[in-house]
């Protein structure tokens, strides 16, 4: 018996459906058998021990040999490096399973702690599934593409990122292995919103990105008809209306965006994704309007920076330009579109003109798109990320060696981007940065919080008026007591 478990999210208001867990349980289906827990259903108290309870009888119950944890870093990871080294200690027999970004990126520091025996790097659904296969035969070292292990010295070893898998070629998720209704929750969107995952990986190299040392620049997706037929599935059967796609570039190859936009026209849902400012402003015009017939309502864009000197250090210059984004603004205007753009300021060698230089921009975007959504993150290195990594590197930046380094109290505020411990950061680099988002989405409130009435909008907008025209945005003190007031939050940590 094989346990996939899911630990909790940030917020945990609003579950997300465990798609990579359906991923691995589509193939081990027929194979093995297995079960979903996901920490975000459990109901418990936010208490480690509560969920290390819940887990060992599950163990107990089942017989299960294998537990296989999807671990981001975050909350996930502070989640699961209590929980399996209290269930290893508890059942020394069980074989702990980490996959996910996480493990990924950090697979040798994962393996350096006792309780996790096996890491999949990637997309790994079939090395997950001969994993399996050979620990039932009693292989306790088996050279799996994907999957890292200990030799006799118990020096880890890499299987490497395997192959990605293609999506049209592996079987449709069980939906029926999970509560899917405990996922219908309401959005800006809908009020019956759920998730799901149409493509693997992105063919773009940003400097910044994680996906990339997963994918070295492939991009796999599934069938536009498929993914319709899905979509029909959850309305027809679930009662969803309205879908996320969590891919990481949905919108890559137009023709497929175009074909699904026809097959779901008549479901009358709302739909979001991410995309790429520069491959969508190629986009005919036919295709924006058959987009925002089939009820796209927003789409989540890197914008990242108003400077065309930083987008080519996060390797994305002369593809994506400050201007395509005040352009792609404009245009998303003219379709009732709304662009979701997302920043990264702080960026090394010098942070305190780079978030001066965004904060500027910024404004140019409110000014052409009022309703643009605004989502800013302070840089935060990834591996092998080039001209950036080596910029912070120099400045004296360096990973944690080991998971409890990971998540020890400092190092979880980097794992979401709202890190002050940076070591090219001033802590004044870091205050105006928060002092001008506060003023920002006071005098913008985002419209993905449902419970702010339009009065509620009118208050925020009349009390950071003055702040906002006269760019005095120091110490903002009466916008943080009226933000606590009428349950406030930024757009990245509220999300829809």
């Amino acid at each position: 018996m094989i346990l996939l478990y899911n630990p909790p999210s940030s917020g945990q208001r609003k579950p997300i459906l465990p798609c990579s867990l359906l991923a691995i349980g589509a193939l081990l289906e027929g194979r093995h058998d297995y079960e979903i827990i996901d920490g975000n259903l459990l109901g418990l108290p936010s208490l480690p021990g509560d969920t290390i309870e819940l887990l060992s009888r599950q163990i107990h119950r089942t017989g299960a040999d294998i537990l296989a944890v999807t671990v981001m870093p975050g909350p996930q990871l502070q989640d699961a490096v209590p929980l399996c080294a209290a269930l290893k200690r508890r059942h020394p027999g069980l074989k702990v399973i980490w996959g996910g970004y996480f493990p990924s990126q950090h697979w040798a520091t994962a393996l350096g702690a006792e309780y996790v025996d096996y890491v999949l790097r990637g997309h790994s659904e079939r090395a997950m599934v001969s994993l399996c296969d050979a620990l039932a035969a009693g292989e306790i070292r088996p050279e799996i593409q994907g999957v890292c292990w200990r030799d006799e010295a118990g020096v880890p070893q890499d299987g490497g990122m395997p192959k990605l898998p293609k999506p049209a070629e592996l079987p449709d998720w069980p939906h029926h292995k999970v509560d899917v209704a405990a996922y219908l929750r309401p959005t800006f969107l809908g009020s019956r919103t759920i998730g799901h995952h149409s493509s693997y990986g992105c063919p773009f190299f940003c400097g910044f990105c994680a996906v990339v040392n997963m994918v070295n620049g492939a991009w796999v997706p599934d069938e536009a008809d498929r993914v319709a037929a899905t979509v029909r599935m959850l309305v027809e059967q679930h009662g969803a209306n309205a879908i996320e796609f969590y891919d990481n570039n949905f919108f890559v190859s137009e023709k497929r965006v175009r074909r699904f936009c026809e097959q779901i026209k008549d479901l009358g849902i709302a739909w979001w994704g991410e995309g790429r400012i520069d491959t969508m402003m190629k986009f005919s015009d036919d295709s924006w309007q058959l987009m925002a017939d089939s009820g796209l309502k927003m789409v989540f864009l890197g914008a990242e920076s108003g400077s065309d000197e930083t987008l080519a250090r996060m390797n994305k210059g002369g593809k994506q330009s400050a201007a395509q984004t005040l352009e792609m603004a404009a245009k998303m205007r003219r379709y009732g579109i709304v662009p979701e753009y997302s920043f990264v300021l702080g960026n090394p060698p010098d942070p305190q003109a780079d978030v001066l230089n965004t904060m500027a921009f910024v404004r140019k975007v409110k000014e052409v798109n009022p309703d643009t959504e605004v989502i800013l993150y302070m840089y935060t290195p990834v591996p092998l990320d080039g001209t950036l990594f080596e910029d912070a590197k120099n400045s004296g930046f360096a990973f944690p060696e080991t998971l409890d380094g990971w998540v020890s109290e400092d190092w979880q505020n980097f794992a979401q981007r709202r890190s002050t411990g940076m070591p090219w950061l001033s802590y004044s680099v870091e205050q105006q940065l928060q002092d001008f988002e506060r003023v920002l989405n006071a005098y913008h409130p985002t419209s993905t919080l449902t419970h702010l009435t339009p009065w509620r909008r009118r208050i925020l907008r009349m009390a950071s008026a003055w702040r906002y025209k006269t760019q005095m945005h120091r110490w903002p003190l009466e916008l943080r007591a009226l933000h606590k007031v009428l349950r406030y939050r930024r757009p990245e940590t509220s999300g829809f």
